[in-house]
């Protein structure tokens, strides 16, 4: 099998290695988005977050908003405010995720791409 070329020059391409500095750079980078976000958001979203642990996140490639729920009623709350949630997201990245997780024992955690939000409006 042969190997590919890449389509990019060299300089354009991601280095073979992350360094400590790209760490500091992506946690710099992710809180500032964090205060961005919740800077965007409305009163009653900012509410329900503040109800909740949540943060953003590069870590698993696209940007990805992760709320945890403290417990059902909450839950059921963001999910009921996940259009206002993707709405104030796609402002940041338009492939981006969110990721709801109901407290631990309650189910599994709901995701979905910001992109899909309007697919399901009615469901939301």
């Amino acid at each position: 099998m042969t190997k590919r070329k890449p389509f990019l020059p060299p300089d354009d391409m991601p280095p073979a290695e992350r360094t400590e500095f790209d760490g500091i750079l992506r946690q710099e980078l992710e809180q500032s988005t964090t205060r961005r976000f919740y800077e965007a958001c409305d009163r009653i979203t900012q509410t329900l977050l503040s109800m909740c642990q949540w943060h953003i996140t590069t870590n698993f490639g696209p940007l990805m908003l992760i709320i945890q729920c403290p417990d059902m009623t909450t839950f059921w709350n963001i999910m009921g405010d996940i259009s206002q949630l993707g709405s104030r997201l796609k402002k940041f990245a338009n492939y981006s995720k969110i990721r709801v997780c109901p407290p631990p024992d309650n189910g599994t955690p709901f995701e979905i791409r910001v992109n899909e939000i309007s697919l399901y409006r009615d469901w939301f």
